[in-house]
């Protein structure tokens, strides 16, 4: 019997065959691409873009925040965002230098511990004077049209639309220290030349029979508000977002290690836009310091003791403008209240200070002769009184309050010297 020829194959199960035998070929191929396009997510889930305005920022709500900040790790990656990278042209063409790409070359850093005029061109003007004096003005003529809560931090406090069609935070501080605290940290700033970093803010006597409040006497009398209590009007400010601490100050110090000093041999790397703002950061910190506030990124590293992760989260009563410019809010924790509470408080801020030894010149400059003819008190003084008709409602600093500013300002200046010197 002859034995049946077994059938050829059809076109169908050839095909089966060969692409099986491709098929690990093909998820190499798959797995290559994978690793070309994969991005590390970020550890915060970064928030939507809104309308958020002085106090109403997830850092003035005590949530977090991701503000759009990015990680030490992602810190020190260049970035491969387009819009980031548009940014950075825009700024640059609008100081009239270079693009970033040109730029790169340029040492972000002059003499070794200042900041260079080139990248100090780049930063965000903030509040120029002219602007803050013109709104100064028409706040202080202004009539209050409508008193609204919420926006404007504490329950105390009230977001105030004026008669000029501005909105001002109202701040009733629990103590009149507390806007004695705001008004000279104001001042203060404009001593060192970092006033523009600072909304607006004028005093303003309430009475509710006055001309000013007059409209919203029936809201004053829900406030609680005392007759003849001095408040603070702060401009309200549109479009602001969280910030994020950066390294050196960032995730990093909330992984259990010592702040590692900001000097010149770490900033080589970093795109334009990260060193924009540690120019900002810097002035910041040395500010902070000066005035004893512990109610920014001290009261961030005091949590870490129950919050591991909180250095990851949004930095207290610190927003971010649009065009990138870092505004420090609410005050009223310095030079008055802050005094009072150094010993708790400096275990903190001094470590801060000496995690930075790269400076504006311009600040620098400022500290040498505040040291020199000490005399910050008395600049401090002069200024308060030249620009706040409401001054003496609040008095001055005490004594001894002038005593520890001035030592401060010797303590940063000493600082400063040391930086140069190593």
């Amino acid at each position: 019997m002859k034995r049946a020829r077994r059938a050829a194959p059809g076109p169908l199960p050839l095909l089966g065959l060969l692409l099986l035998g491709a098929l690990p070929g093909l998820w190499t191929v798959l797995l290559r691409r994978e690793a070309a396009t994969r991005r590390e997510p970020d550890p915060e889930p970064r928030p939507p873009p809104g309308r958020w305005g002085w106090g109403s920022s997830p850092a003035a709500r005590g949530e977090p925040g991701g503000g759009g900040q990015k990680t030490f790790r992602a810190l020190l990656a260049v970035p491969a965002a387009d819009q980031e990278e548009r940014d950075d042209e825009g700024r640059f063409a609008a100081a009239g230098l270079p693009p970033p790409a040109a730029a790169a070359a340029v040492s972000p850093v002059e003499r070794g511990i200042f900041w260079s005029r080139e990248l100090e061109a780049l930063v965000p003007p903030g509040f120029a004077a002219e602007e803050a004096a013109a709104w100064l003005s028409a706040a202080r003529a202004a009539r209050v049209a409508s008193l609204e809560r919420g926006g404007c931090g504490r329950s105390s406090n009230r977001l105030a639309r004026l008669s000029d069609g501005s909105r001002a935070c109202v701040r009733y501080g629990i103590n009149p220290e507390q806007i004695q605290g705001e008004a000279l940290s104001y001042h203060l700033a404009g001593v060192l030349g970092m006033q523009e970093r600072l909304p607006p803010m004028a005093l303003a006597l309430v009475e509710a029979r006055g001309r000013q409040w007059e409209p919203v006497r029936e809201e004053l009398r829900g406030s609680h508000w005392a007759e003849g209590a001095v408040v603070s009007l702060t401009r309200w400010v549109d479009n602001l977002t969280a910030v994020v601490a950066p390294a050196p100050w960032g995730a990093e110090a909330g992984a259990g290690r010592r702040l590692q000093p900001l000097s010149a041999g770490e900033l080589g790397g970093l795109p334009p836009s990260q060193l924009v703002e540690l120019v900002q950061w810097s002035d910041l910190i040395l500010f902070d310091y000066l005035t004893a506030n512990f109610d920014r990124l001290v009261s961030n590293l005091f949590s870490l003791q129950w919050d591991p992760r909180v250095m990851r989260r949004a930095t207290s009563n610190l927003l971010r403008a649009p065009d990138g410019g870092l505004v420090f809010m609410d005050n009223e924790a310095g030079l008055v209240h802050g005094y009072r509470l150094l010993a708790m408080w400096d275990p903190y801020n001094e470590p801060l200070l000496r995690s930075v030894c790269v400076f504006r010149e311009g600040t620098a400059r400022r500290v040498a002769e505040l040291h020199r003819r000490r005399s910050a008190a008395a600049e401090l003084h002069r200024r308060y009184r030249a620009r706040e008709p409401l001054w003496a409602r609040l008095g001055f600093l005490s004594e001894r309050q002038a005593e520890l500013l001035q030592a401060r300002v010797d303590f940063v200046h000493r600082h400063i010297a040391q930086c140069r010197a190593q």
